[in-house]
């Protein structure tokens, strides 16, 4: 795969590699998108403990309504 990415791409790869954070161009590119995907994977992780705090806090002040396990289980014939 080649991908052109302008100059100012370039000179922080050139940076990188200068400073021995990694051997060549693919090493660099290879390890930003593994710390891309880490960024995302933590992202999505703090937005469901968001949700989480959320619905907590709607519990907490009566606007939500919770059941019990036992009865959702005699429910569902559990």
């Amino acid at each position: 795969m080649n991908v052109k990415l302008g100059a100012p791409y370039e000179t922080i790869i050139k940076r990188i590699i200068e400073k021995g954070y990694a051997g060549n161009q693919s090493e660099v590119i290879r390890q930003a998108l593994l710390a891309y995907e880490r960024l995302l994977e933590e992202e999505e992780v703090m937005l469901v403990n968001k949700g989480i705090e959320l619905e907590m806090q709607e519990i907490k002040e009566g606007k939500m309504r919770t059941k019990s396990l036992r009865s959702i289980k005699k429910k569902y014939n559990l």
